[in-house]
C-alpha cells in the first residue's frame, strides 16, 4: 500500500525545503512564487526501529521498509480555484494524493518574503482552505445539476442517496467547513462520499515551519494555528525545516542524534512527520521475517488476514487458508520463530482475525 502525501502552501512558507529534507531530493528552493512548476515526488522509507531488532535475530539477506511517497506541490495563491497563478493544474496534483501536508510560516525572516507581505500562519491556513473549499462546492454543485434531475424525475434511489450526500456537502462547505467535517452512518452514504474525491475530505497535517529557537516549544505564531485548529479532525506538527534539511546532509546516524540533542529533540522532524502521516490515514504495519528478508508492509488499521496476505500477493488473498502469527515482543524475547514454536507462542489464524501492528506473519495459501 504507497501512501502519497502532498505538501502544500503559500509560496515561500518552506515546502520545497521540508520536501528536500524528507526524501533527499534537491527540488528548487528560491525566494519567489511558483518555484516549484511541476510537482517533485520523492520516496522516504517509514522509521520502524523493530525492522533492526528483528535483522539483528534473523540476519536476512536484506531488510525492506515500507514507503512514503511524497510530493511538493506549488504554492497556491489566492483565487487558485478559478485557475489562478497554475491554480487549476496545482488542485489536480492535490487531488491524487491520500493526505495534505499543509505548511505554514511560523517564523520572522526579513530576507525571505512574503507573498502577502506579513507572516500571519493563520491568514495563509484561511486563504489555502477557502480555495480549497471553493474548489470543492463548485465539484459538488456540478454534481448536484445532475443528479438532482435523476433522483427527482426517474424514482433512481441511489441517486437520491448521492443528492443527501451532495447537499449535506454543500451546506458544509458553505458555511466555511472542509468536506470532512460532515458524517455519514451508511455504508452507501460513504462509498458516495468516497467517489466524490473532494479536497477538503483528505486527511490534513498541519506542518508549523519554525526558526531553530522555537524548534522545541513553538512560539506565537505556532500557538495561535493550534487555537485556530483545535476544533478541526487534524494533526499540528512543529518542524525547523531549515535545520532538517542541515540534519539530513549528516553522513552518519550518531551525527545525527548529536545534533538532534544539541537542539534538545528527541526525534527528527522526518521521522514525526511520517509516524503522525500514518496516524492520521489509520495506517499499521505487520512483519514478515526469515532468512531472505525481514520486511514491513503498511495495511489499512482494523484489516483481517486475507486482505493483508492480498498486500503481500493477490494470489495470498485469493487462495487464504490461514497464518501463523507471532507477536513482536514474544519474537525478540525468544529470539527465533522456532523457539516461539516450542514455546507455544505461534497462533494460527483464519479468515476472520483482525490483523494487529507489529504481528510477524506467515500466510499458508493454496491457488
Amino acid at each position: 500500500m504507497a501512501l502519497r502525501c502532498g505538501i502544500v502552501g503559500l509560496p515561500n512558507v518552506g515546502k520545497s525545503t521540508l520536501f528536500n529534507c524528507l526524501s533527499g531530493a534537491k527540488a528548487q528552493a528560491a525566494n519567489f512564487p511558483f518555484c516549484t512548476i511541476d510537482p517533485n515526488v520523492g520516496t522516504i522509507t517509514v522509521p520502524d526501529e523493530r525492522l533492526n531488532t528483528l535483522a539483528a535475530l534473523v540476519h536476512p539477506e536484506k531488510v525492506v521498509p515500507t514507503s512514503v511517497e511524497i510530493v511538493d506541490i506549488a504554492g497556491l495563491v489566492k483565487g487558485a480555484s478559478q485557475g489562478e497563478g497554475l491554480g487549476n493544474k496545482f488542485l489536480a496534483n492535490i487531488r491524487e494524493t491520500d493526505a495534505i501536508v499543509h505548511v505554514l510560516r511560523c517564523f520572522d525572516d526579513e530576507n525571505v518574503t512574503h507573498v502577502d507581505g506579513t507572516v500571519d500562519p493563520v491568514r495563509d491556513k484561511e486563504i489555502i482552505d477557502c480555495e480549497l473549499q471553493l474548489k470543492d462546492l463548485d465539484t459538488v454543485e456540478t454534481r448536484i445539476g445532475k443528479v438532482r434531475k435523476q433522483a427527482q424525475t426517474g424514482g433512481d434511489k441511489q441517486a437520491q442517496t448521492a443528492l443527501d450526500v451532495l447537499l449535506q456537502y454543500k451546506a458544509a462547505l458553505e458555511q466555511g467547513k472542509p468536506a470532512r467535517a460532515v458524517r455519514f452512518d451508511g455504508k452507501d452514504d460513504e462509498k458516495i462520499a468516497r467517489e466524490l474525491f473532494l479536497l477538503t475530505n483528505k486527511p490534513v497535517l498541519y506542518v508549523c515551519n519554525v526558526d531553530e529557537a522555537s524548534a522545541v516549544s513553538g512560539n506565537k505564531y505556532v500557538d495561535a494555528v493550534r487555537r485556530a485548529v483545535r476544533e478541526e479532525d487534524a494533526e499540528l506538527l512543529v518542524v525547523a525545516a531549515k535545520i532538517e534539511s542541515e540534519i539530513a546532509e549528516l553522513e552518519t546516524y550518531a551525527e545525527r542524534e548529536l545534533f538532534l540533542g544539541e537542539l534538545g529533540l528527541q526525534e527528527s522532524g522526518v521521522n514525526r512527520l511520517v509516524k503522525t502521516a500514518y496516524r492520521l490515514l489509520n495506517l499499521e504495519t505487520f512483519l514478515t521475517a526469515g532468512p531472505q528478508e525481514v520486511r514491513a508492509w503498511t495495511y489499512r488499521k482494523g484489516s483481517k488476514a486475507p486482505r493483508c496476505a492480498g498486500i503481500i500477493h493477490t494470489d495470498f488473498e485469493r487462495g487464504f487458508i490461514r497464518v501463523e502469527v507471532i507477536k513482536y515482543d514474544d519474537f525478540v524475547r525468544l529470539g527465533s520463530e522456532s523457539a516461539c514454536r516450542e514455546a507455544g507462542k505461534i497462533n494460527v489464524e483464519g479468515k476472520d482475525y483482525v490483523v494487529q501492528d507489529g504481528d510477524i506473519m506467515h500466510f499458508r495459501f493454496n491457488v
